[in-house]
């Protein structure tokens, strides 16, 4: 069975699900799902799960995530992209300064409240805003906290009214709203005009593969997931308890340091002779660990 991840680099002009389908044609197989979904405008790193891999699509989900966007300031859309319809346009006006222009960011850094755009994937009442909107529905969608961990101006020109912006950000982040939350600041409408996503959890652009470089490479693309779960600490299982493990049953261990753990998140990457299982749930009251996704692959089972 064919397994692992994908990190592909989706174009502008299609959509994630697009990307599915296209991986779902060059793979052969249905069990394909992806992580961070990007709007058909934007362009940059889709991770993609396929087969049994596709388990750990869900933890994948709450990764950071970094982004170039471009910005253009003198008017402002609905959409708070290019796609929308112009709510607010000034002709003349004064280009700010860039130390006015990081004044400004540093307002938008940090813990802060964000109202996504109506026109975003955002699901009220269990369907999508944009969905909403464009059924002539009054849509209604309250702040949100994200988090901006860096917001840096990369550059300005002065001659087409346009920033460079590059943001690192929690999920649920949008950065067409902190473009024009940005615009609010400087007192000038702004909306977003291009948006190349860097970075989602260990995926990295710079590695990602285009549509084409994907289908000369096939399954040879595929990662083990272990490579991009690593926001979750490593946990070696006694050989002992591996069929334990898959059998559903915790393992106790006094002796392993918890302190790496993340009580928010208490998951590990477990390892059974240096081989990557699955992950695993670290249970403080007692000082255990319960399977959460076994990941008996081929490979893995003839190591074991």
């Amino acid at each position: 069975m064919t397994d692992g991840f994908l990190n592909l680099m989706k174009p502008p002009g299609m959509s994630s699900h697009d990307m599915v389908d296209e991986a779902r044609r060059v793979l052969q197989i249905r069990r394909i799902g992806h992580a961070g979904t990007l709007d058909p405008g934007a362009a940059g790193v889709l991770p993609l799960a396929v087969g049994r891999a596709a388990r750990f699509i869900s933890y994948l989900s709450g990764v950071g995530k970094s982004y170039r966007a471009e910005l253009q300031l003198g008017f402002s859309t609905d959409s708070g992209d290019l796609t929308g319809t112009v709510t607010e346009h000034v002709d003349h006006f004064e280009m700010p300064s860039e130390h006015k222009i990081k004044e400004a960011m540093i307002w938008l850094t940090g813990s802060i409240e964000q109202v996504p755009s109506v026109y975003s994937a955002i699901k009220v009442n269990g369907k999508r805003a944009c969905d909403l909107v464009r059924s002539s529905k009054n849509v209604k969608i309250p702040p949100r906290k994200v988090e901006i961990r860096r917001f840096e101006l990369l550059g300005v020109n002065p001659l087409e009214k346009k920033l460079l912006l590059d943001i690192d950000c929690s999920k649920g982040t949008y950065i067409r709203t902190l473009c024009e939350d940005l615009g609010k600041r400087l007192g000038i409408p702004a909306t977003m005009s291009f948006l190349v996503r860097t970075r989602a959890g260990d995926f990295h652009l710079e590695d990602s593969l285009s549509i084409e470089e994907f289908k000369a490479c096939g399954s040879s693309a595929l990662h083990s997931p272990e490579g991009f779960l690593g926001q979750y600490p490593p946990y070696a299982l006694a050989d002992n308890r591996i069929r334990a493990y898959f059998n559903g049953l915790s393992t106790q261990d006094r002796k392993y340091d918890a302190s790496v753990v993340s009580k928010d998140e208490p998951f590990l990457r477990v390892y059974a002779k240096g081989v990557f299982i699955g992950l695993g749930r670290w249970r403080f009251e007692d000082s255990s660990v319960l399977p959460e996704k076994p990941y008996l692959t081929q490979e893995a089972g003839l190591a074991l």
